[in-house]
């Protein structure tokens, strides 16, 4: 049903300088700069290892467009969307309305470069938000590819692609039903952390983490809406990483040990349109 990680969708008011920045973040300028005709977006889009990471800002008039613009207008800047690939579309709509989601679609969707006048094509699956949670989850058929959406390799300094995402739940056991039973993503570890408070759910689709986190020893809230929190990348060398970002005028903490053995962490406290970032270099 849900094959692989697609992308994350990131909400900007200002799509030329949020680009401008990620290219500084992720050490490489964007693959692509075009506008969504009749559904009121531009973007920019980068990419990773596993999927890509896409800016969205209003552009024109749109129901997308509109729905971005009440986004930046709530919360700010910061993740709005994830998507997850599936290879067909209907079969995948079929199998969440098994499962008790009342997903919407097909929908068609289209893209073109500013630049060169490439088209994508697209069908996107939505899960509705009394499913979801509150949070905007889709499945996406991409009908036609963009080869410079493919990185081919990163320097160690760069980074390179998602490791995790993380959401915020106030009612775990809920947030497990959704993402293991009706989205079927595999349930890779559930381990609660004592010192810290918290219990951690990570979920594996294509190679990223799906990381639901909540406090322990407070009641489920059922009523409330999980949130979008932090994005992780993936980096060869941390320290060289810092060192790049650094350069790049942003401001970065020092390399320290990670929470998962073997890893090695440093944190980016400014500059990335609102949203938590974490560089991390893998355990060897």
């Amino acid at each position: 049903m849900l094959q692989r990680f697609d992308h994350v969708v990131i909400a900007v008011h200002d799509l030329e300088s949020a680009a401008e920045r990620y290219a500084a973040l992720l050490g490489r300028p964007a693959a692509w700069r075009g506008s969504h005709p009749g559904a009121g977006t531009a973007n920019a889009l980068f990419a990773l290892e596993r999927g890509y990471l896409e800016l969205l800002s209003p552009a024109g008039d749109g129901a997308v467009g509109r729905t971005i613009a009440a986004a930046l207008a709530e919360r700010g800047e910061g993740v709005v969307a994830l998507a997850f690939g599936t290879d067909d579309a209907e079969k995948c709509r079929e199998e969440l309305v098994r499962r008790g989601v009342a997903a919407g679609g097909p929908t068609p969707g289209g893209g073109r470069e500013a630049s060169t006048g490439e088209e994508r094509r697209w069908r996107t699956v939505h899960v509705p938000f009394e499913a979801s949670r509150g949070l905007m989850l889709f499945a996406i058929e991409h009908e036609s590819e963009s080869e410079g959406l493919r990185l081919a390799g990163a320097g160690s300094a760069e980074l390179s692609g998602l490791d995790h995402v993380v959401v915020t739940s106030p009612d775990l056991e809920a947030s497990k039903r959704l993402y293991a039973e009706q989205l079927g993503l595999r349930l890779a570890l559930d381990r609660s952390f004592e010192a810290r408070g918290v219990r951690l759910l990570f979920f594996r689709v294509g190679g990223v983490t799906v990381e639901v986190g909540g406090r322990l020893g407070g009641e489920a809230q059922p009523e409330a809406r999980d949130r979008f929190g932090g994005l992780a990348y993936r980096v060869g060398d941390a320290d060289a990483g810092r060192a790049r970002l650094l350069a790049a005028g942003f401001d970065v903490t020092e390399v320290r040990d990670g929470f998962k053995p073997g890893t090695r962490v440093c944190t980016v406290r400014a500059g990335t349109c609102g949203v938590p970032t974490l560089v991390i270099e893998p355990a060897h």
